[in-house]
């Protein structure tokens, strides 16, 4: 792995199981790629933006709808806009996101394929979806802008296609993404375009070409997770301004992202801390590990179940 300096084309990465450490003063900038790869991530210093690589850890967590609702009270107020819609005999979920993500302004596109219907009463009904696979791998691009501005561009051919901004902060309403998507082919084409007019997007929304459809994500068209509210949404966000006031206040001598973290280990090692967990990763592995362990239980108690049965008998 290298940090970019330009190039937009993914990288694969050899997940490592270390632990996150701290740097230390004579940190040179491959122990510090090394660092941010184990977090699932690359680097651009041209945009200076974090982006997830093509084969992050994150990769073998996948996508449920408790994520969305997780976001928040984890200290991360973003828009959610997931696009369900069937090809090739697959429930698939093309899922769209942008906000702020405690100490970074960022933004997602995550392609899904449904790999099991979930019941846990009380708790969640619904599909979770696995991550693509390399041979469903999408070519897609955005522009995010703020309030007009252009804060970044992605493109590529992936299955999570993001980009988080250190420092910045944003409310998700500032935000737009003008994204473009090709699809496998025409019928998939058509059952995407499907999937956002369920959503809620009409004709005059939508531009497609060949088998790419192009559009733009401002107002959300679906219903927002139930945890966000705009008291708790406003006590969060002015959390997350201070941390990013704090940290442009810690790094404003450095022009380098080496350099600022060296600042943050000396300064404040807690915000360091919250850098190495950058969007997601951490719910996604506190969720993604409870909802597991409820499922492997009721499976335990349905055998058990069946056991008991089979022996009456």
């Amino acid at each position: 792995m290298s940090v970019q300096t330009g190039s937009q084309d993914e990288m694969n990465i050899i997940k490592k199981d270390d632990d996150l450490g701290f740097l230390s003063q004579d940190m040179d900038s491959e122990e510090l790629e090394k660092l941010i790869e184990i977090a699932g991530y690359s680097y651009d210093s041209l945009q200076d933006i974090f982006y997830s690589t093509l084969d992050p850890w994150q990769r073998k967590v996948g996508y449920c709808r408790l994520y969305d609702e997780a976001a928040a009270p984890m200290g991360m107020i973003i828009d959610c806009e997931p696009i369900y819609f069937e090809y090739n005999d697959k429930k698939w979920m093309i899922g769209l996101w942008k906000g702020q993500y405690d100490l970074v302004t960022g933004a997602e596109i995550g392609v899904y394929i449904g790999a099991l219907d979930l019941k846990i009463p009380g708790v969640f009904i619904g599909t979770f979806y696995s991550c693509a696979s390399d041979t469903d791998l999408l070519q897609m691009s955005y522009t995010l802008t703020k309030n007009g501005k252009t804060l970044f561009t992605r493109q590529g051919k992936h299955w999570w296609l993001t980009g988080f901004k250190l420092g910045e902060f944003s409310e998700p309403s500032e935000l737009v993404m003008n994204i473009n998507i090709t699809l496998k082919d025409v019928l998939m084409r058509d059952a995407f375009v499907v999937g956002l007019k369920n959503a809620g997007y009409a004709d005059e929304d939508l531009i497609i070409y060949c088998n790419t459809v192009s559009f733009r994500f401002d107002i959300p068209h679906t219903p927002q997770p139930v945890t966000r509210r705009p008291s708790t949404d406003r006590l969060i966000q002015k959390k997350n301004k201070l941390l990013c006031d704090k940290y442009q206040e810690l790094t404003k001598t450095f022009d380098n992202l080496q350099d600022k973290l060296g600042a943050l280990e000396k300064e404040s090692p807690e915000m360091y801390r919250k850098i190495m967990n950058i969007g997601k990763a951490k719910p996604l592995a506190e969720i993604y590990d409870s909802l597991l362990s409820v499922v492997l239980v009721m499976l335990a108690v349905y055998l058990s179940y069946r056991v008991l049965n089979s022996g009456g008998e």
